[in-house]
C-alpha cells in the first residue's frame, strides 16, 4: 500500500551506512550502471531489460528511478563503495502488488561482504521510518539461495511464492512495520 502522499518528503534522499554510500543514479553514472546491471552473473537474477541495449536500458532505468522519487518519494540508490558504484537498492513500488519492495542487486565483485544486508537494512529503515510503510517485501527466484539469506538477516519473514514478470515461481518474503521495530529493539516474537 501507497503510504498518503503528504507523508513523504519528495527530495532524493543519500544515505551513508556503515561502509556504503546510497545515493540517486545520474545519468553521468550509466556507464558503471551498465556494467554491474549487465552482468551475466547478475542478469541471471534479475527480470529481463526492457531494450537490448545495455546503454540504452539503464538511461531509462536512471529515469524512471527518478520519476520515482518525484512521484513515490522513494526509489532505488546507486551503492557507491568509496566512490565507485557497485550496485543499486532500495525501495520500489510495484503496481502489480500494490507494495513496496526491497530490493538490491550488487557487481559480483561485491559479492559475500555484507553489503546487501547493510543496503537492505538501511533501506527497511528509511522506508518504515521516514517514509511510513506499514509493510515492505521482498521477492527472489527459489535458487538465489543468497538473496533469501539477506532477506533473513534483514529480518523479512517467507510467506508465499507468486508470479512476477514472467517467473512463474518467485519466492515472497515481507516484514510489517512493527514487526520490523520489535526487531530493531531486540524483541522479535
Amino acid at each position: 500500500m501507497r503510504p498518503a502522499k503528504s507523508c513523504i518528503d519528495r527530495v532524493m534522499t543519500i544515505l551513508m551506512t556503515e561502509r556504503l554510500t546510497l545515493r540517486p543514479l545520474l545519468p553521468d553514472d550509466a556507464e558503471a550502471y551498465a556494467a554491474m546491471r549487465f552482468h551475466p552473473e547478475v542478469t541471471k537474477w534479475l527480470p529481463p531489460a526492457r531494450d537490448a541495449d545495455p546503454l540504452t536500458a539503464v538511461r531509462g532505468t536512471i529515469d524512471r528511478f527518478a520519476a520515482a522519487w518525484r512521484d513515490e518519494g522513494y526509489s532505488p540508490w546507486g551503492v557507491f563503495l568509496g566512490g565507485r558504484l557497485i550496485g543499486h537498492a532500495g525501495l520500489n513500488f510495484v503496481p502489480e502488488f500494490d507494495a513496496t519492495e526491497v530490493l538490491w542487486a550488487l557487481h559480483p565483485d561485491a559479492w559475500g561482504k555484507g553489503y546487501a544486508s547493510e543496503v537492505a537494512k538501511a533501506a527497511l529503515a528509511f522506508g518504515f521510518e521516514t517514509v511510513g510503510l506499514p509493510l515492505i517485501f521482498a521477492i527472489t527466484l527459489p535458487d538465489n539461495i543468497a538473496s533469501q539469506a539477506v532477506m533473513k538477516r534483514a529480518g523479512l519473514t517467507y510467506r508465499k511464492r507468486v508470479e512476477y514478470k514472467g517467473f512463474k515461481d518467485v519466492v515472497w518474503f515481507d516484514v510489517s512495520r512493527d514487526e520490523f521495530s520489535q526487531s530493531r529493539l531486540g524483541n522479535a516474537p
